[in-house]
């Protein structure tokens, strides 16, 4: 605890009022701290702290807390009992700032986990059950965040389970993307797991290395090294119908080949892990150092040199910042510009007393994570769906998507008050959420800014040896090229060959427009299973771990359905896997992202939105609470794997 009262004001000042309410209530027990004056009013994308509360109610709450917190401290941390569903119910509205529909209360519920279990811990607590599952062998593919947890949720299911991991450390893409500036993009109190939260994240919005320093340690304290093999590629996948059992093709580091067997394989490899050069006439012909932001060379110092960034997407709008200062001359080539929102404390610290908070303070975690977690679910959904018969301006698809458009647009132009230049280069022209955002606290800005970088929104017709040459014919000479171009998002699996029931071949089934049922299972292809697979991507709402954990819950209770009936085969149903594809694409053109005239990565090659999730976050925590046995074909077959 606090060793000063000192300390502890300044824990106080840093607090989270709401959730610092909340605690108060399971602290002392006294729901009458939930007072109407004291009810936050929120404005969209605003600091933690920013609560809409008067200094005068700030003062007193804060002056409650700190003897409310020197009481229970006194009295040894005597436990706490646990508020009644009702006042549970008021207390989750009140940090919220609104009511929230009573549809909501179970979801929100279970994902504040005020007891410390959810629906996402494995439930294989019967012996039928666990002995059931010391037979269901399980290949998992990464070893990166859903990989890791996958293999968590494998172990405390008693499920056996290797991961196959072609790098040579855990992590996946916070291993492997070390570019400067690379960082999250979505609050660190959130992007973390529900079960495994991390009190002493030192920004809001942390950087690489800690974030691969929390999967290691994850990783660590699960002992999951213990059962990954890396530096070791999946070469193919084949089932065996026979015996209902995956043979899968290993290659190790010493490039010697090995064949093991799974009941079951789940695939953990993201979505955003291949990148993509762009076809350009002339690519690979320059002379100096070339490379992807996902590949940086770290061996090439960029200090004094004349640099060429192609593209101003996500990963460019963090490494551009970094690099121009250092750099002769930088000159930024742009397609079309990104959609920045204002998140003030994009590169913010946590305060060491908020810190100590989430550490000591009993349930103010939980609190805080739920705000959070509420802030995002749906908050920004109604202000990037399209208004059926929409006849206003093609920059937006409906009247709150224009609204956030104009604020967007307002922020964004308060930046480059002095360089009017820049302005119609800075403001998109497609609809907010048409393609990915990111998040602006004025650096980007910034740094186009600056004298030595130049902003050229001239297409690219060729790279030369000595650079890049535009439309207008300008060849423009540079000592360094990188590529800030994205992924190949919707070519999934790539590389990876799979030949299901009767040796037909995955990608040949898609013929280049995955899909699969919530995500995770294909026809023909059994006890096979993807995290973060086909249109389970989120825009603006949440965190993809979210979406992981619901994803794992599904697929191990796959593997229960599976432990229960004593099948050694289960296969979703070609029906219902194709009505479930009819809703999501008619779902997704109802979005901004799905809006005809808008190209993004989030489309594939058919135009086909095959990346986002159309629906609410309680739409796929309800899909996947558990699998339906209705949905699928249960085969009934030979032994297992010894």
């Amino acid at each position: 605890m606090a060793d000063t009262d000192l300390e502890l004001d300044e824990a106080l000042e840093a607090a989270h009022l709401p959730a610092l309410i909340m605690a108060m209530v399971h602290m002392t027990g006294d729901a009458s701290w939930l007072r109407p004056e004291w009810t936050p009013v929120y404005t969209p994308l605003s600091p933690p702290g920013d609560t809409g509360l008067a200094e005068d109610a700030k003062t007193e709450i804060r002056a409650r807390a700190r003897a409310a917190i020197k009481a229970y401290m006194a009295a040894g941390s005597l436990k706490m009992p646990s508020p009644d569903t009702a006042t549970l119910r008021k207390m989750m509205d009140f940090v919220a700032g609104a009511p929230i529909p009573e549809t909501y209360a179970d979801f929100l519920i279970d994902e504040l986990a005020i007891s410390g279990k959810s629906s996402k811990d494995p439930q294989f607590d019967q012996p039928k059950l666990k002995e059931a599952a010391r037979h269901l062998k399980t290949l998992v593919i990464g070893a990166g965040m859903s990989g890791l947890l996958a293999g968590i949720r494998l172990s405390q299911a008693g499920i056996p389970f290797e991961i196959v991991e072609s790098n040579a450390d855990v992590g996946g893409t916070w291993l492997v993307n070390t570019y400067p500036g690379c960082r999250v993009d979505n609050s660190n109190h959130m992007y973390s797991y529900s079960f495994e939260p991390n009190h002493a994240w030192p920004q809001h919005f942390s950087p690489q290395p800690e974030l691969l320093k929390y999967f290691r340690g994850v990783a660590a304290k699960y002992h999951l090294k213990d059962h990954i093999r890396f530096e070791t590629k999946v070469e193919s996948l084949t089932w065996d119908e026979a015996r209902s059992v995956w043979r899968v093709e290993l290659k190790g580091k010493d490039g010697r080949s090995e064949t093991v067997e799974a009941n079951a394989v789940i695939t953990a490899v993201g979505q955003l892990n291949k990148p993509r050069i762009p076809q350009i006439e002339g690519v690979g012909t320059f002379e100096g150092p070339a490379f992807h932001s996902a590949e940086w060379r770290h061996d090439v110092d960029l200090t004094g040199k004349r640099v060429a960034v192609i593209g101003t997407g996500a990963s460019a709008y963090q490494f551009v910042p970094e690099i121009a200062p250092k750099v002769a001359k930088l000159k930024v080539f742009q397609r079309t510009p990104p959609w920045g929102l204002p998140v003030p404390h994009y590169h913010e610290d946590v305060p060491e007393g908020m810190k100590w908070l989430l550490e000591h303070i009993p349930y103010y975690d939980k609190w805080y994570r739920f705000w959070l977690f509420w802030m995002t679910t749906e908050g920004f959904l109604p202000m990037v769906k399209a208004d059926e018969g929409w006849n206003g301006p093609t920059t937006a698809v409906g009247a709150a998507n224009l609204m956030l458009r104009e604020m967007a647009a307002e922020a964004l132009a308060a930046q480059v008050a002095d360089r009017p230049d820049l302005l119609p280069n800075v403001v998109p022209t497609y609809p907010v959420g048409g393609k990915r955002a990111v998040l602006d606290n004025g650096v980007w800005l910034g740094a186009l800014k600056r004298p030595n970088v130049e902003l050229i929104t001239q297409a690219i017709t060729r790279v030369t040896p000595k650079g890049v040459v535009t439309a207008d014919g300008a060849e423009h000479e540079v000592d360094v090229l990188i590529y800030g171009t994205g992924f190949t998002a919707s070519k999934f699996l790539s590389g990876l060959k799979v030949a299901g029931r009767g040796g037909q071949d995955l990608h040949q089934a898609w013929a280049g427009d995955a899909r699969a049922y919530l995500g995770m299972t294909t026809p023909g292809f059994p006890n096979f299973f993807m995290i973060y697979g086909p249109n389970t991507n989120i825009v603006v709402n949440g965190s993809i771990i979210f979406f992981s954990e619901c994803s794992v819950r599904y697929i191990v209770g796959a593997l229960r359905l599976l432990a229960e009936t004593g099948a050694r085969a289960i296969e979703v149903k070609r029906g219902v896997h194709d009505a479930f594809n009819v809703r999501v694409d008619e779902a997704n053109r109802g979005w901004a992202w799905g809006s005809e005239g808008v190209s993004s990565w989030y489309k594939n090659e058919f135009g086909r939105v095959s990346q986002n999730w159309p629906f609410g976050l309680i739409d796929y925590w309800r899909a996947t609470l558990s699998p339906n046995p209705d949905d699928f074909v249960l085969t009934k077959q030979p032994e297992p794997v010894a």
